[in-house]
């Protein structure tokens, strides 16, 4: 049912008006973006203002903010304030079982970091942009009831009230759960693959211990333990936000204060004491789910779009979520330059330019989960990654490893798997080679000897 249909209040004017649904990290951002272009833009939220609402607890999973979303902050004026509040990791540090530490430098020169900064904390801050930016207008308890994709036309539910707008272009930047791409499937457009891992995540928390840090704030801590992990990142608060990712079984097998202490215990004895709140945040704390979604197309009618996790949800294990979706308004800034801002001819090129790299990132962290949990512990990775330092530092520019690729430059995704590839056969073949003349000289050296018996 269209809004005339339901009766609704007759829909605003949409001459040069963009409709996002969705404030969050993204949607925040574009709205900045779009309002810098000249548009009227209506922003509406379906939750409450983050800014005063209490988070919804155990749901925050901390974001570590690199090169490529530093990139587009930059490009609006925002970095400076949205990495005020930031702590920068210089490296991962490995907690085994027996207590031992093992750190590893994110970059050959141990000076680049990742950033650590609150979900919220950064939403804030855009949210605070997006309103000072000209033309821009955010609506919360705003939910979307509605489509009319003919007519241009979006209803919403504002308080219990409908609303209908008119608009000149549509965009859900609305998550992972989009009601924007749920609407463009229900009219036939738009096909979508899920891909729900059997992973589950639930957040913990260690305190500050007198005012201070209880672990390093320079290192994203890790506990890898082979099929699971716990990881903890810091806050300028001088707590760590904790994240433990599990097989959703397993999470949900342990219910009794001993059942969850003897396996922490056993699993992560040197977090243990550092954890006074360890039961209770387990026991209240939401298992939350994990996947990747490939949408296609993420645009209908020459008006409507797809943004950041509504068009390509990817799972968080190379921190690049955010940093995705916020590249992806950089490209789409792109798009309607070279389109002048003709929306029919800018989305699809938007989507030609971005979806290769989409699902080139979700490949990468995909990846990237199964090193963290399962290889970053071992001799034979950490002999690797010293490896790939020692190239970097002799190749200063020409040997990148794919971690310095996706996390310290604006090299295409896409190109990063075509790099990293071409690299790995370089490394391949000069230890073919290398190993081929250690033999050659042995043989000759044998010979030699041979002859002189």
């Amino acid at each position: 049912m269209n809004a005339q249909q339901a009766g609704e209040h007759a829909p605003t004017t949409g001459e040069n008006k963009v409709v996002i649904v969705g404030a969050g990290l993204v949607g925040s951002l574009l709205a900045c973006s779009l309002g810098r272009r000249g548009y009227q833009v209506d922003v509406y939220e379906r939750r409450p203002d983050p800014r005063v609402a209490s988070a919804e607890r155990g749901r925050s999973i901390n974001l570590a903010l690199s090169e490529r979303g530093l990139d587009a902050l930059r490009r609006f004026d925002l970095a400076d304030e949205v990495m005020a509040p930031a702590l920068p990791m210089h490296g991962r540090l490995m907690h085994g079982r027996d207590g031992s530490l093992t750190f590893q430098s994110y970059s050959a020169d141990g000076r680049r970091a990742i950033n650590s900064i609150s979900r919220g904390s950064l939403n804030a801050t855009l949210l605070d942009a997006a309103e000072r930016t000209a033309g821009v207008r955010v609506r919360f308890d705003a939910r979307l009831a509605g489509i009319d994709l003919q007519a241009s036309q979006a209803s919403f539910e504002i308080d219990g009230r409908p609303e209908t707008v008119r608009y000149h272009a549509l965009l859900g930047a609305d998550g992972g759960g989009s009601a924007v791409r749920k609407a463009l499937v229900d009219a036939g457009i738009t096909t979508v693959t899920e891909d729900i891992q059997q992973t589950g995540y639930k957040e913990l928390t260690i305190p500050a211990v007198d005012g201070e840090f209880a672990l390093d704030p320079d290192a994203l801590h890790i506990w890898p333990r082979g099929g699971s992990m716990m990881i903890a990142l810091p806050n300028p608060d001088r707590t760590f936000t904790c994240t433990l990712f599990w097989p959703k079984d397993e999470l949900a097998a342990l219910a009794t204060p001993e059942q969850i202490i003897d396996h922490f215990q056993a699993e992560y004895p040197d977090a243990v004491p550092l954890m006074p709140t360890l039961v209770d945040d387990y026991q209240h704390n939401p298992i939350g789910m994990l996947g990747t979604i490939h949408a296609e197309p993420w645009h209908a009618m020459g008006n409507v779009g797809l943004i950041g996790d509504a068009a390509h949800a990817i799972l968080p294990f190379f921190g690049q979520g955010a940093n995705c979706g916020f590249e992806d308004i950089v490209e789409l800034d792109r798009c309607l330059d070279e389109a002048g801002d003709d929306w029919a001819r800018a989305l699809p090129m938007y989507q030609e330019r971005r979806r290769v790299n989409a699902e080139a990132i979700a490949w990468l962290a995909k990846e990237n989960f199964v090193e963290m949990r399962d290889k970053v512990g071992s001799r034979a990775f950490l002999v690797t990654k010293q490896l790939e330092h020692a190239l970097e530092r002799v190749l200063p520019g020409t040997y990148l490893s794919r971690y310095e690729m996706v996390s310290f430059t604006t090299i295409p995704y896409a190109e990063v798997i075509e790099r990293d590839a071409r690299q790995r056969r370089m490394v391949l073949a000069g230890v073919a080679a290398i190993g081929l003349t250690a033999l050659t000289l042995a043989v000759g050296a044998a010979r030699r000897v041979g002859r002189r018996s």
